[in-house]
């Protein structure tokens, strides 16, 4: 037989060894799918497990049980319904339908004394027992429905009812404003009997006028600059008392102390019998009345012409000139009283001085003043301590800056400062003519567009740039409207009791009168006998 060719012969062993590889590679996938279908099965059972284990640990945390969370759960039903029938019960309170407030009250009781009685003898509820329960409350609910009693009706609703309480709050603190500054504006009747005995007193006793006229030795004191010379423009005859007594007492050297008080007509007589009958540990004391200063018109004082123009009379006094929209504190009348403008006039009330120390009737001396004396202004007219720190206020906080005038000549960001205790270099003053800055300015505000309120905006503007900064120790303020931090206390020279809360008024803050009434001889028998305690 004839064999054939080799391109003919059949490849038998290429064809065994093609199965060899193909059965080999078969068996290599079907062990990877067996080690992918293990390892989800593990991954699964940890899965379940953490889950279990999150579970149990829910279940301990909210006090449920098994029965509770299967989908046929009665007690969970009763459950969830007695949770939106004590919403429901808030809110038909508020809509002021009691009836129905207490007919889902009554269900929620009933259907609680269920659940209750089922966790005693340890069984859950039927279906057969609480299906009356279900369904009243489930009656409740729907007609709960039937009033609007759905969330997004109820929000609108308290939304309603939030915006009537923010008008309501805003009125009582409008309320409360007008008259916490009536109060503060009332004179008491003790001082005004003070007042009346005093000036009675002086009058009446002619020995009390000879003693003031003979004391020539006085007379070479007040213009002594080697001494040191305070000044207070008040009508208080009370609060005067006690920035003298305070400085005398704790003063190293009283005798070298001057006091110039500046007052009205009104009260001229009554302050000079004070200060004439006390005495203060040897302190020097020269009382005057503003009325005397013949320079003080109004050809050269602009807040005494203001004061003859009409406008400002109806702005101040009425009250009617803009349907009262301006706060009543931007209107009180005492801001145009010439007692409280004279400490831009100082060179003139005292021409003979050259440095003075002024200070305000509401402060209260707790440390000796005389290294005020000595301090080197650099220059400038006005040491003053600084008011931009916490939450006191820069320039842009008391002045208009949307006047073309005030952008112009002011940085907004600038440090106030305050008045209530300022050192006055009056040689400086005079050189500078500061007083004439003071006119400009309140000239400029005869619409009162510059500025509100106040003596502080115009002695901002007067003394910019001529204001050398004290340490804070030497003025601490907010002792009449907020807490003050004791350390601050302690190390306060002159403690200033600014704003509507004054020591000697009924509203003053309780935790601060201490500090000023221990200046305050409730002993003297005019201060008995007017009820001064």
């Amino acid at each position: 037989m004839r064999r054939r060719t080799v391109d003919f012969r059949r490849p038998v062993r290429r064809r065994v060894v093609d199965l060899l590889w193909w059965a080999l590679c078969c068996a290599v996938v079907l062990l990877f799918l067996y080690i992918i279908t293990k390892g989800n099965q593990i991954e699964s059972r940890q899965v379940l497990s953490k889950r279990t284990y999150k579970n149990e640990r829910i279940m301990e945390g909210l006090n449920i049980t098994e029965e509770m969370l299967s989908p046929n759960s009665v007690t969970r039903q009763l459950n969830d319904q007695i949770s939106l029938a004590k919403s429901f019960v808030v809110i038909a309170k508020e809509s002021n339908n009691l009836q129905f407030a207490w007919e889902l009250s009554a269900q929620i009781r009933n259907s609680q004394i269920l659940l209750s009685n089922a966790a005693t003898r340890r069984a859950p509820l039927t279906t057969m027992e609480s299906e009356s329960a279900i369904h009243d409350m489930a009656l409740l609910l729907y007609q709960a429905h039937q009033l609007h009693y759905d969330s997004a009706t109820m929000i609108m609703r308290f939304k309603a009812k939030i915006q009537a309480l923010e008008e309501q709050m805003n009125s009582v603190s409008e309320k409360s404003s007008k008259y916490g500054q009536i109060a503060a504006e009332e004179v008491p009747k003790s001082l005004y009997c003070l007042g009346v005995r005093l000036t009675t007193e002086w009058f009446r006793n002619l020995n009390m006028q000879k003693k003031l006229k003979n004391k020539r030795q006085v007379e070479m004191k007040l213009k002594d600059n080697n001494l040191y010379h305070f000044c207070i423009f008040s009508d208080n005859i009370l609060a005067t008392s006690v920035v003298v007594n305070s400085t005398a007492i704790n003063s190293k050297k009283p005798d070298m102390i001057v006091f110039h008080l500046v007052t009205d007509e009104i009260n001229y007589s009554a302050m000079k019998a004070w200060f004439v009958m006390n005495d203060f540990r040897g302190v020097t004391v020269e009382v005057k009345k503003f009325e005397d200063f013949t320079w003080l018109n109004a050809s050269y004082v602009p807040v005494l012409k203001q004061l003859q123009d009409s406008e400002v009379q109806n702005y101040y006094f009425s009250g009617n000139s803009d349907s009262g929209r301006t706060p009543i504190k931007f209107r009180n009348p005492k801001y145009l009283s010439m007692l409280n403008h004279l400490r831009f006039y100082i060179p003139e009330v005292f021409p003979a001085l050259k440095k003075v120390v002024f200070l305000d009737d509401d402060v209260v001396v707790q440390k000796d003043l005389s290294d005020l004396f000595s301090i080197d202004l650099n220059g400038n007219v006005n040491g003053a301590v600084e008011t931009c720190m916490e939450t006191f206020h820069r320039y842009h906080k008391y002045l208009n800056y949307s006047h073309p005038l005030i952008r112009a000549h002011f940085d907004p960001d600038a440090c106030g400062w305050a008045f209530g205790m300022n050192v006055f270099d009056l040689v400086e003053w005079r050189k500078k003519s500061v007083t004439g800055i003071y006119h400009y300015w309140q000239e400029k505000n005869v619409d009162r567009t510059l500025w509100k309120l106040g003596t502080l905006p115009p002695g901002l503007l007067t003394f910019y740039g001529l204001t050398e900064p004290l340490d804070p120790s030497w003025h601490v303020l907010g002792f009449g409207y907020t807490n003050v931090d004791p350390q601050l206390i302690e190390r306060g020279a002159v403690l200033h009791f600014n704003g509507n809360s004054k020591p000697w008024l009924k509203i003053g803050i309780e935790k601060y009168k201490p500090l000023w009434e221990k200046y305050v001889e409730y002993s003297h028998p005019l201060l008995q006998h007017c009820n001064f305690h």
